[in-house]
């Protein structure tokens, strides 16, 4: 007759294997499901996920008690975050070792071309000028959107409290609508109709009233691209403005009231003693800012579908993987995207440990 504990010992590990089993079967029956209706895959990956999940950290604490109460305390929290890691390691990993791979094969993924992908990226002139705008992107909107947001931050500090919070509220609540949301928000800002028809385009009626023929503003390279960088401006503006303005708040009043002791005036106090003091959250909410613009799909999608030269890499490596069928292009693109991206999330997750260090 079998003891207990080893009975206890074997159902915990076999529950845990087994509910590992279903997550990764759930997975790829999920993947292959095409012909059933879209509600139902969702209800089906409702009940595997949330159920799945569940049933691991259940049998995952199973196996936890197991243990004495010393080792248990140590190892209880390992035993939690094991379930997470490994469905992040399967989940996100392992496309992102795929995605790799298949950057290195031809179009269909049959045969290995080695770094013709790359190659092409980088030599092709189409791809160029997607490069440089994506370049062009990451400069203008976190630099602007910073400075405007400090700007802001700054100047409404010195408001009465409700004056503030209003403010605030306004210049925020473009963070509240989504990037394809604010980019059909903008089509009819920048909306063209030929001279003679009724200007639906708040800006073309604007520039119409003041005696000029409308212009077609999305379409005037290489200035085009400008119009869409100021988008994501807008968009972000109030989200640097609710960081900085924090940080700001948090500069000692002794330092500022030093620097005007010594004579500093305003300005001077702002630049010697305010920015060095936040430049730390400075570089966090630019870096942020810029991790959000190399992902950016939506702007260019919905403004210009990547007409009249205002492609970017994010928007391309879409066309080029589900319209065009090219996964090896669309992988290189994304591997490159990858490349770019990894850097400036280390450097978020440094100034995130310095700061509440």
């Amino acid at each position: 007759m079998l003891d207990e504990p080893k009975i206890k010992v074997a159902f915990a590990i076999a529950a845990t294997a087994l509910t590992l089993a279903l997550l990764v079967g759930g997975f790829f029956f999920l993947r292959d499901v095409t012909r059933a209706p879209r509600i139902a895959i969702a209800a089906v990956a409702l009940i595997i996920g949330v159920g799945g999940v569940w049933a691991l950290f259940f049998s995952m604490n199973a196996i936890a008690e197991l243990f004495k109460p010393t080792v248990r305390d140590r190892i209880l929290p390992y035993v939690f975050l094991a379930p997470a890691v490994l469905v992040l390691g399967f989940y996100i990993v392992w496309p992102a070792i795929n995605t790799i791979n298949l950057s290195f094969m031809d179009r269909f993924g049959n045969e290995y071309i080695g770094l013709d992908n790359y190659a092409f990226i980088f030599t092709n002139e189409a791809m160029l000028v997607v490069l440089r705008n994506t370049l062009l992107w990451v400069l203008l909107a976190p630099t602007v959107a910073t400075a405007l947001g400090l700007l802001i931050a700054v100047m409404v500090d010195r408001f009465k409290p409700t004056a503030e919070k209003i403010t605030k509220s306004f210049i925020f609540l473009p963070m509240a609508i989504s990037f394809v949301g604010a980019s059909v928000i903008w089509r009819f800002v920048y909306a063209y109709q030929p001279p003679g028809l009724p200007q639906i385009g708040i800006l073309n009626a604007i520039y119409t009233a003041l005696g000029n023929d409308p212009l077609a503003w999305i379409t005037l390279r290489p200035r085009n691209n400008l119009f869409l960088i100021f988008i994501m401006v807008w968009l972000q503006t109030g989200f640097a403005m609710v960081i900085l303005s924090a940080a700001v708040k948090g500069v000692p009043k002794d330092l500022l009231e030093a620097a005007r002791i010594d004579g500093a005036s305003e300005v001077r106090s702002f630049f010697n003693v305010t920015i060095p003091y936040i430049q730390g959250t400075i570089l966090t909410v630019l870096t942020t800012i810029v991790f959000l613009v190399l992902k950016i799909f939506d702007v260019a999608y919905v403004m210009t579908s990547g007409q009249y030269g205002t492609n970017i890499v994010a928007l391309r490596m879409y066309q080029e993987a589900f319209v065009q069928r090219n996964f090896g292009r669309g992988s290189a693109l994304a591997v490159v995207l990858f490349v770019v991206v990894i850097p400036l999330l280390v450097r978020n997750v440094r100034g995130l440990k310095e700061t509440r260090g």
